[in-house]
């Protein structure tokens, strides 16, 4: 069940517009929508975009006010303050929803790209094209920019989508659909490329998931509980993601002076400390033992940004004899995703017992704080995960910083995409075969 919904099953308010067509009709009219979308230009996209940018912001009132009405009713419902917090928005953050779409307009179109024909004994001259998925069926949570996100992208690379946010987002959304709805019809291009599932019944998310004959992909993005929900419950291919365990692994050749402990430091903390609630934020660190001259430097850290440190029976005991409080840790406690501010910890005794750690554990992000080059490389061709790293933040792994632009999720599965999915993700290719007049004999 997704985490917003639990919360708030007592929300009923819903837009002051009647509850839309049926979840079918929406296929009908995004596959329809779709295949106008397919051949569309470069600057026609462009010229979309940059139309629902402008929308955004000549329609910010009615946005906010809509907004606010999903704030006073999640409140009402006794959200969480963290999840509201994520459900708010304000004129700066909608300027940034703009701006964000402008900049999806600015990065290149892989769709049409092409492969140089080959030429096969028999004649025919063979290559291949990028052509986009088709429809997709996103479903999320609380973040209301979320659905502007994954409309940009999705008409970047010539898709349509039906979005199915938390009931929580419902005014919120509603809005923004209306206000990217009449930038398109504005640029003469189908309304219905972008459509939301206004009404909150779990019904309808259902509905969407077993839409196998309009809808060609469904991307969740929330917790281990909504991805596992539609896998279960989708006859879609699912492009499962956003969800794992990641880790940092300390090697001992890293530590050579005080200046490379507080650098080790620096990185340990970022990973926790500047998102907690983000999928590529630190869950383990993995010391080596031959590099414990830093685990004091690096607990004492953690703890001063109100992280709490589980730690197992070796290093707890050196914290111990350290002065250093923390809390012992459970087996549980490795292998899980903690998205707060809880960090595991687990001294190894090199380089092939971390290894072995993360492949029991891991297959999101994986981190290697190394200065021998001979353990990078066996740490990238070893650890299967969706990113591998060396020797930075594990924050990094997002569309923006490796250079996507945006994302729709962070994809940990091995079939079609892997790591996060920008636009090139959100393509797949059709072959391309020019003959004249050849029989196969």
């Amino acid at each position: 069940m997704p985490e917003a919904a639990c919360y708030a099953e007592g929300m009923t308010a819903q837009p002051d517009t009647p509850l839309q067509i049926s979840v079918r009709e929406m296929g009908v009219r995004a596959r329809a929508a779709g295949r106008a979308l397919r051949a569309l230009p470069t600057a026609r996209k462009v010229a979309a975009l940059q139309a629902i940018a402008a929308e955004l912001r000549a329609g910010s009132g009615a946005i906010l006010a809509a907004n606010d009405a999903d704030v006073q009713a999640a409140a009402h419902a006794g959200l969480p303050p963290h999840m509201i917090a994520r459900l708010s928005l304000d004129a700066a953050s909608l300027e940034t929803i703009a701006a964000d779409v402008e900049a999806v307009s600015r990065l290149p179109d892989p769709v049409g790209e092409t492969t140089a024909p080959q030429t096969q004994p028999s004649g025919i001259r063979v290559s291949q094209r990028r052509v986009p998925l088709g429809v997709l069926g996103v479903i999320y949570e609380s973040r209301p920019n979320v659905t502007v996100d994954v409309a940009a992208l999705a008409l970047m690379s010539g898709n349509a989508v039906i979005l199915r946010g938390g009931r929580e987002t419902v005014h919120s959304n509603a809005a923004l659909e209306a206000a990217i709805r009449t930038a398109l019809e504005a640029q003469h291009l189908p309304g219905d490329a972008v459509q939301v599932i206004r009404d909150p019944d779990r019904d309808r998310m259902r509905e969407l998931l077993r839409l196998d004959d309009l809808v060609d992909a469904i991307i969740p993005r929330g917790g281990a509980g909504l991805h596992r929900y539609c896998v279960e419950n989708a006859t879609v291919p699912v492009i499962v993601g956003g969800i794992g365990v990641v880790h940092i692994y300390l090697d001992a050749s890293f530590i050579r002076d005080p200046a490379d402990v507080r650098r080790a430091a620096e990185i340990v903390v970022n990973a926790k400390v500047q998102k907690p609630s983000a999928c590529n934020a630190l869950d383990t660190l993995l010391i080596d033992r031959q590099a414990l001259a830093a685990l004091t430097d690096i607990a004492r850290a953690l703890l001063e940004h109100g992280v709490e440190v589980r730690a197992d029976a070796e290093a707890w005991g050196t914290l111990q004899d350290a002065g250093i409080v923390v809390t012992p840790a459970a087996e549980t406690d490795y292998g899980t995703e903690f998205l707060a501010l809880t960090a595991s910890l687990k001294i190894v005794s090199g380089l092939e017992e971390a290894l072995d750690f993360i492949a029991a554990h891991g297959n999101h992000t994986d981190v290697i704080l190394t200065r021998d080059p001979d353990q990078a490389e066996r740490f990238i061709q070893d650890v299967d995960s969706a990113a591998v790293i060396v020797n930075a933040s594990p924050r990094f792994n997002d569309g923006g910083q490796l250079g996507l632009g945006a994302e729709v999720a962070i994809s940990t599965q091995k079939l079609h995409a892997r790591g996060p999915m920008g636009l090139r993700e959100l393509t797949t290719t059709k072959w391309v075969v020019v003959g004249e007049g050849q029989t196969r004999g």
